[in-house]
C-alpha cells in the first residue's frame, strides 16, 4: 500500500505496545521515519529494532509524557534527529477502576494532557502541514468502560474537533480513531489475568455487560484498524478529499453493536 508517506517523520506516543506499536510497524512499511516514545526502555528498544528491520529509521526516546519537561525533550529529540515532524499519533493507554479523585487525576494526566500537550508542541514544526491522530475509544461515545477512561476518551474526541478547526488554515489535519476492545498480549497480562483463571471472561463481561457477542477484537480487527488509521494519515490528494477535519472514525468488532 503506497499512501504517499515515504520520507515523512512520525512521532508515536505509546509506541512500545498494542496499537501504537502496530501502527509504528505499518508506517515503517510505508518508509516513514519513526520517533518512538514510551516509558519502558526495553520494550521501546525492541519496537525500534522491529521498525529498523523493516528498513525504516527509528529514534527511541524513553520518557514519561505526564511530565512536561519529558514531552519537550521528546519533541526536541525528534527535531534534533530529523529536523521536522509531519505526523503525531497519541496512543497512550491507561484505565483504572473507581471514582476517587486520584483516579480522575491519573486519567486526565495520562490519557488527555499528554495528547493536548504534544499537539501544542509539534504543530509549530509541521511546516508543510501534517496529520495528528488521537487514539480514542468506542467508549468515548458509548457506555461500557470505566468512568475516568470514558470521560478522557470523549475529551480527546472533542479536543480533536476543536483543534481541527484551529489548525486547518495551517494545513494540519486532526482526527480521532475510536476502536472497540482490542485483544493483545499486554492487555491480557495486565487486565484479563488480574482476576486469576477466567479473568479474560470477566473483563469481557465487565466491558460488554449486555452485548450479544461480547467479542474483543483480535488480529483481524487490528488489521482493519491499522488500515483505517493509515487511510487517515494518507497524504495523497484524493485521500485527503474524503476526510473532514475533526472526523472521528470508529472500528467495531464483528457483531458488536455500538
Amino acid at each position: 500500500m503506497d499512501l504517499g508517506l515515504a520520507g515523512k517523520v512520525a512521532l508515536i506516543a505509546g509506541a512500545s505496545h498494542g496499537i501504537g506499536h502496530a501502527t509504528a510497524l505499518v508506517l515503517a512499511e510505508e518508509s516513514c521515519s519513526l520517533v518512538l516514545a514510551a516509558r519502558g526502555q526495553d520494550a521501546l528498544r525492541q519496537a525500534a529494532s522491529e521498525v529498523e528491520a523493516k528498513g525504516a529509521e527509528a529514534l527511541a526516546v524513553p520518557c514519561d509524557l505526564t511530565i512536561a519537561s519529558d514531552a519537550e525533550r521528546l519533541v526536541e529529540s525528534a527535531l534534533g534527529r530529523f529536523d521536522r515532524i509531519d505526523i503525531l499519533i497519541n496512543s497512550i493507554h491507561f484505565s483504572a477502576p473507581g471514582d476517587a479523585d486520584e483516579v480522575w487525576r491519573q486519567s486526565f494526566d495520562i490519557l488527555f494532557l499528554p495528547a493536548a500537550r504534544l499537539t501544542r508542541l509539534v504543530t509549530p514544526h509541521m511546516r508543510e502541514g501534517g496529520s495528528i491522530i488521537h487514539l480514542s475509544s468506542i467508549y468515548g461515545r458509548e457506555a461500557g468502560g470505566r468512568p475516568g477512561y470514558n470521560a478522557m476518551k470523549a475529551a480527546l474526541i472533542s479536543h480533536a474537533k476543536a483543534m481541527a478547526i484551529e489548525l486547518a488554515p495551517h494545513n494540519i489535519r486532526v482526527n480521532t480513531v475510536a476502536p472497540g476492545s482490542i485483544s493483545h498480549p499486554r492487555r491480557h497480562l495486565v487486565e484479563a489475568t488480574a482476576g486469576g483463571p477466567g479473568g479474560h471472561g470477566q473483563l469481557r463481561e465487565r466491558e460488554h455487560p449486555s452485548g450479544p457477542l461480547r467479542h474483543s477484537g483480535g488480529g483481524r480487527e487490528r488489521d482493519r484498524f491499522r488500515l483505517l488509521r493509515a487511510r487517515l494519515l494518507g497524504h495523497r490528494r484524493h485521500d485527503r478529499r474524503r476526510r473532514r477535519p475533526g472526523t472521528q472514525q470508529h472500528l467495531e468488532a464483528p457483531g458488536l453493536s455500538s
